[in-house]
């Protein structure tokens, strides 16, 4: 087995924590191994505990490493979407070549340049997407190499999030003893790929029904366009069937799970279950019905919180409708609880790849899937030193790229943005 064809992703979730180790041969995921644990230590997407997140993290590293008998040391990070913020920006350099010709260089420094506004001291970027990129005034270019001009500009979005918060995760990420080799964004690796390219063209909203927290992330133009987050998930609705039905949060939760349905109409009252009553020897028993209109409930109020943050962020259409993933999406009924509330099309997203084929590993898959596509677009392998440009924008097209031995060389000596962002990091927490 090639070690360049592996990726392994960390996603670190109020519910879970994940670790996805994937091979990937000509842009096809094979999942060879799944390390899936309970989140200790993290409310509503934040760390609150960095020794327990830290324990779940090494659990969950354990597990994937158990399954495959690989050593896992490096891992494509996944940062939540809280407190994040969206702004575009503009890079303009001048081609350095004789011949004008565009190269890896200009790339490079044009990204570089982009980054050029401040950010705040309480802010740190994540990602930087490029939306076009400009060659003497010709626009919507995705990928200027090779191209001949004078001039080369870019326009992209800017992602940067709470220092604070991003700095804790990467803290237990190295307390773990584990490196980082590329940092996403949260919703935009999964919703890039849960989203068809007409949904990502169109306009549409990729809700992820979390544990703690519900993320809402807008696709418009192939491009990640709005990010929030809703602080209502999945442990909410198992909290009101704790308290309803008299049992433990374990047993609640299982209940769920098993036989729980978020659309009352279509629940059943022929499915009966017993559930054991909390600090007694009794069990009481209810139907499918009963529970379903208390997580219905629920689930109603957070969609209706999910349209007061799309109004928040300015979405006022979405042609392209919505599209639902997450460890909640799995209850039956969900996307026909969400169309009545929504009053606008719904599906849900499951990855279909072997072991995975649920909608919580969404955002696991989708950080191998967009690590995969960026190496390939960039001509990078796993085990390249020289890692050159930041994030892929989301309308380029993955191409590998050729390049000759003296390309290799002079490349061999860039220092790539993520790494600089890297560096950044270390010296922090020196």
């Amino acid at each position: 087995m090639n070690n360049q064809d592996i990726y392994i992703s960390l996603d670190i979730g109020s519910a879970s924590v994940k670790v996805l180790i994937g091979k990937v041969n000509n842009e096809q995921l094979h999942v060879i191994g799944v390390g899936n644990v309970k989140s200790s230590g993290v409310r509503k997407g934040a760390i609150v505990d960095i020794d327990a997140t830290v324990q779940s993290i090494r659990k969950a590293v354990e597990e994937a490493e158990r399954m495959t008998g690989i050593s896992i040391n490096e891992v494509v990070l996944g940062i939540p979407a809280n407190q994040t913020t969206l702004q575009s920006v503009k890079g303009v350099v001048a081609v350095n070549s004789e011949n004008r010709e565009i190269t890896d260089d200009d790339l490079e420094r044009v990204i570089e340049s982009a980054q050029v506004m401040s950010i705040p001291p309480e802010r740190e970027l994540v990602n930087l997407l490029p939306k076009q990129f400009i060659v003497d005034n010709l626009e919507e270019i995705k990928d200027p190499r090779g191209m001949i001009g004078i001039r080369l500009e870019m326009d992209a979005t800017m992602i940067t999030t709470s220092k604070t918060l991003l700095h804790n995760v990467l803290r237990c990420v190295e307390r773990s003893g584990l490196h980082i080799r590329e940092i996403y964004l949260q919703p935009l690796a999964a919703g890039f790929f849960a989203l068809t390219e007409d949904e990502k063209n169109q306009g549409t909203a990729y809700i992820d029904l979390g544990g703690g927290s519900t993320t809402i992330s807008v696709f418009e133009d192939g491009l990640l366009t709005h990010a929030g987050v809703v602080p209502v998930g999945g442990e909410h609705v198992t909290k009101d069937l704790s308290i309803i039905l008299k049992t433990t949060t374990e047993q609640a939760e299982k209940i769920k799970k098993q036989f729980g349905h978020a659309f009352y109409d279509d629940a059943s009252e022929e499915e009966i279950f017993e559930v054991p009553v909390s600090g007694t020897d009794m069990v009481d028993q209810y139907n499918q019905k009963f529970i379903s209109e208390i997580i219905g409930v629920r689930l109603e109020e957070l969609f209706e919180l999910v349209l007061d943050e799309l109004a928040r962020l300015g979405v006022r259409d979405l042609p392209g409708g919505i599209v639902i993933s997450g460890g909640v999406a799995q209850l039956e009924g969900v996307a026909q609880l969400a169309r009545e509330v929504m009053q606008t099309r719904v599906r849900v997203y499951t990855p279909d790849y072997i072991g995975v084929r649920e909608p919580s590993y969404t955002t696991a898959v989708g950080l191998i899937k967009y690590a995969s596509m960026e190496d390939e677009f960039y001509g990078r392998t796993n085990t390249d030193s020289t890692v050159t440009y930041a994030t892929v924008g989301a309308n380029a097209t993955p191409t590998k790229k050729n390049s000759n031995s003296a390309e290799k060389a002079d490349n061999s000596n860039k220092t790539s943005v993520i790494n600089k962002a890297k560096r950044l990091f270390d010296k922090f927490f020196e």
